[in-house]
């Protein structure tokens, strides 16, 4: 690990840590007490809120429930743990966090922040190599990004799809049922807008890999760029004015939410 690892690991320690003593003393509670309710030493506890130790997903999950911190620790846990995300994806956490506004175009499948459990499970079971425990991990980061759409003040979420993603038999028919019921459910949200891009039009733009453009107070645009190998995060003007570009052409094309709204009910059917 090189020294910038080291002290940016270092910093992310003592982060959690403060934000667990945070609320732990907004919530009255003395390190005994959720020492107690956790099941977790009180040493333990301490070390944690020191810096000094690295706390699992499931000590972040019970002390949040404890403190009702309404799901902080757990998310700044996914933030801190390095082994449910690839090394070049963890920069995107933190900008995917902070981002107001999210933009996304996706070709081949649904796009993370909106799969279920199933079948983002049956998609990472794709990757040539991939050992079930890494599966477990990667599919419960991705349910744990799914959080930001259930705060209080949630990004603005807009989708583009191609038609194809609605028929493509990812993790067979059940699991599309669920999916499609899922899309239904997010289209619902006055956050969230999602558009078809229809397969009769013979659209070649974007075909080539999906990505995201994130849009942050104050800051300049940030994207996520997927690949078949490691996706990349730019935020240099040249490559995010080419994607938005891109973007922008293909939600020209795209059906309008009420008709898009009405071919996700259809393809429920085909999945019924």
């Amino acid at each position: 690990m090189s020294a910038s690892s080291r002290k940016n690991s270092t910093a992310n320690l003592d982060h959690f840590g403060a934000e667990l003593r945070k609320c732990r003393e907004r919530a009255n509670f003395t390190q005994d007490r959720l020492a107690e309710i956790t099941r977790f030493s009180r040493s333990l506890l301490g070390f944690i809120e020191r810096g000094q130790r690295t706390p699992s997903r499931d000590l972040a999950q019970r002390c949040d429930d404890a403190l009702g911190a309404g799901g902080e620790l757990v998310r700044l846990w996914v933030h801190l743990s390095g082994e449910v995300s690839p090394h070049w994806f963890r920069g995107w956490l933190g900008v995917e966090q902070e981002a107001h506004t999210l933009h996304t175009w996706q070709p081949i499948v649904v796009p993370g922040l909106l799969q279920t459990e199933e079948y983002a499970r049956a998609i990472l079971r794709g990757k040539a190599g991939i050992r079930d425990h890494e599966v477990e991990g990667f599919v419960a980061a991705r349910m744990e990004r799914q959080a930001i759409l259930a705060r209080e003040a949630p990004p603005m979420l807009w989708v583009v799809l191609d038609e194809g993603v609605l028929h493509r038999p990812v993790g067979g028919q059940e699991v599309m049922r669920r999916q499609i019921e899922r899309l239904l459910k997010a289209a619902a949200s006055p956050r969230i807008a999602i558009q078809i891009l229809p397969l009769a039009l013979g659209v070649t733009t974007g075909v080539l890999g999906g990505f995201v453009i994130a849009q942050l107070p104050g800051c300049p645009d940030t994207v996520y760029l997927e690949s078949a190998l490691n996706g990349q995060v730019t935020s240099r003007a040249e490559d995010v004015g080419a994607i938005n570009a891109t973007y922008d052409t293909i939600r020209a094309q795209a059906h309008p939410q009420h008709v898009s709204i009405e071919l996700i009910r259809e393809a429920e059917k085909v999945w019924t």
